[in-house]
């Protein structure tokens, strides 16, 4: 019914020119990607099986498998969780419900802010400093520790961020009705903003999954035949918290590690390694992606 006019024409024409230089920039994101993927699968193939994963190193990690890597990596994560997420969360509640705006708040929010991009490293020797001194020995606790350290701002930044999209007339409805501000806080912006605050917990638990420096001078150790067992039974606290004051292997200080060795650990082992955490950090994000898709959907506005 219509006759689209030279103007029109063009600007399709624009349009579609647009859209395939998108696609192009796209492609050259992901196709790059599903290759290396594609290659260090290939390159593991000869050594991936339920043997490498959950068997002990023999011959100096020329054998065997990267079970202790794989649940010190696990501890260490975990722990480092436990201490930066709900220092995290709180903090970003206290900054953006009850901190007024003014030149100290502004300070600290600069301060989480740039805090978030110092490299690992740096994050290390702090490490060294802090815990090392205070635990007397470099263990799962010191580097679990620097790890939460590492997360901090960027849970606080994510968090700040989700509790800051959750409307203000939400708030202002429960305090109409009589509602205190912690009661506000609790059963409407905490609910309504926790996809956000969730996704950006299990985003930190996968970057301390694959970082390096933060615990090679603090917790790691270069190679252990045997793991550290939490023991819960007796109930006594050495049994409880013992193997936290010892050392542990991890997945990124072992490829690091067998990387390094001049060609005496077979390369199918380091690509095995490197798909194992690659994975690991895979399914940390696919789980983050599927949660915020759970929590999104359950949202009425």
């Amino acid at each position: 019914m219509f006759t689209s006019t030279p103007l029109v024409r063009k600007k399709l024409a624009r349009e579609r020119w647009v859209k395939i230089l998108f696609g192009l920039m796209a492609a050259s994101m992901i196709v790059p990607l599903v290759l290396i993927i594609a290659y260090l699968l290939v390159q593991a193939a000869p050594v991936l099986s339920w043997e490498f994963l959950f068997t002990m190193p023999r011959e100096n990690m020329k054998e065997g498998g990267i079970l202790p890597a794989l649940m010190g990596t696990f501890y260490m994560v975990l722990i480092s969780l436990l201490v930066s997420a709900p220092i995290g969360i709180f903090a970003a509640v206290y900054l953006n419900e009850y901190a007024g705006d003014n030149w100290f708040t502004r300070i600290i929010n600069l301060a989480v802010v740039n805090l978030a991009g110092v490299p690992s490293i740096v994050h290390a020797l702090f490490g060294v400093g802090a815990f090392i001194l205070l635990t007397g020995k470099a263990c799962i606790l010191a580097a679990s520790l620097t790890l939460s350290i590492m997360t901090l701002p960027v849970i606080i930044a994510s968090t700040k961020q989700s509790l800051a999209a959750v409307p203000m007339a939400f708030r202002e409805a429960c305090w109409n009705v009589g509602a205190s501000r912690w009661q506000t806080i609790r059963t409407i912006v905490l609910p309504n903003s926790f996809s956000g605050i969730l996704t950006g917990v299990i985003l930190q638990v996968s970057r301390a999954a694959g970082e390096t420096a933060p615990i090679l001078y603090t917790g790691a150790t270069f190679y252990r035949h045997d793991m550290p067992q939490p023991v819960f039974w007796p109930p006594t606290f050495g049994n409880l918290f013992g193997w936290l004051w010892d050392q542990s292997m991890s997945l990124s200080m072992h490829l690091f590690s067998i990387a390094t060795q001049g060609g005496q650990v077979p390369e199918s082992v380091q690509y095995g390694t490197a798909v194992v955490l690659l994975g690991l950090v895979l399914i940390l994000n696919l789980v983050s992606i599927c949660l915020r898709i759970y929590f999104r959907s359950r949202k009425k506005w």
